[in-house]
């Protein structure tokens, strides 16, 4: 019921995955030690960045006006990639494996997390001179690490269970989440407003955290579980934050409608772990990586009028109200004490 197409191309497991180029173009890259650049209509590489990382490329991430990218790899390195000419432009060397890259959203920065030390390192995105560099920052290895879209603040995650918020200004870390999930937390990404932060755990769960208001610390994230049968291996946001698509080791890609709380679709096919995922701006189409070497393009375009997602919207809609206070729509959990208010998932009154 779900039209796919499956991109043949990575002779090993593909770590990550995006959508570029206002969705005409895929970009990935593999533990083959390749990048590649993919026509979406087509089907087949445009280009193939290579022949310069000596390891497995752990992450690739491209700069918000697609021009330039950057590769995070095993071989202790993070380079910089012209994606016009496909040219090396710098290499940063870091003292151990690289496990993840990310530029902000202005442009001027990377972020670095190595396994050395346990560290984060933020360095400019066109000198590549180091700006700051954070040892022991999480007790064990980082597996992700990424901007806030206000380009102050980087988040990073860890085998140690733990969410860190590192300030660029005052060079600190201004929020610690010690107590989020039960085991190691293996992605994270924000809202495109910087509103909300999501994490992905190998607990099985997701969790949502709104980092804006002041309570945060006191605040319960919205939780998404139910929708892997094994660790949740990554997470995005759709544009808009309406859905959440998130990618797992049971090699299953789902789908979670934010403001309800809940999961929308399952998509299976992929016979290895999907390593990492992707949606696109108009929410037609989903991307996900796979431990298989392959990636595969869902179009998800008319999945509302699939008889499971029809049935399960019908079953929530039976359990939607509105907070009298923040006016948002929210799924309320079934009580066995009718009279008790349902807490509010978005500002928990």
């Amino acid at each position: 019921q779900i039209h796919f197409e499956i991109l043949r191309g990575h002779r090993d497991a593909v770590s990550s995955c995006h959508f570029c180029f206002e969705d005409t173009k895929v970009l990935s890259c593999s533990y083959d030690r390749t990048m590649k650049l993919w026509d979406v209509e087509k089907g087949v590489p445009l280009q193939v960045f290579e022949e310069k990382h000596t390891a497995p490329i752990s992450e690739c991430n491209l700069a918000p006006d697609d021009r330039r990218v950057v590769t995070s790899s095993y071989d202790n390195t993070v380079k910089a990639w012209d994606m016009e000419t496909g040219k090396m432009l710098w290499t940063v060397e870091h003292e151990g494996i690289v496990t993840s890259c990310n530029i902000s959203c202005d442009g001027r920065y990377v972020v670095s997390g190595s396994d050395k030390g346990n560290s984060i390192c933020v360095f400019d995105a066109v000198s590549a001179t180091v700006v700051s560099r954070i040892q022991g920052h999480h007790k064990s290895t980082i597996t992700r690490c990424c901007f806030h879209p206000d380009n102050q603040r980087v988040t990073s995650v860890s085998y140690d269970k733990t969410i860190k918020l590192w300030d660029m200004t005052t060079r600190s870390t201004s929020i610690t989440i010690n107590e989020g999930h039960s085991n190691a937390i293996s992605d994270c990404c924000f809202t495109s407003d910087g509103h909300y932060l999501c994490t992905a755990s190998w607990d099985r769960s997701l969790k949502i955290w709104d980092i804006k208001t002041g309570e945060f610390p006191c605040q319960e994230p919205i939780s998404l579980s139910q929708g892997h049968e094994g660790s949740v291996s990554s997470c995005l946001f759709s544009q808009d934050a309406s859905l959440v698509v998130s990618g797992g080791y049971d090699k299953t890609i789902a789908l979670w409608d934010t403001e309800a709380g809940s999961k929308k679709l399952t998509l299976k096919g992929h016979w290895g772990w999907v390593t990492d995922v992707a949606i696109s701006r108009n929410k037609k189409w989903i991307l996900s990586a796979s431990k298989d070497s392959t990636l595969r393009l869902w179009n998800i375009e008319k999945m509302d009028h699939i008889p499971s997602v029809t049935e399960s919207r019908k079953l929530r809609g039976s359990n939607i109200t509105q907070c009298e206070e923040c006016e948002k729509s929210f799924l309320c959990p079934q009580r066995s004490d009718s009279e008790m208010r349902p807490r509010c998932v978005f500002c928990r009154l």
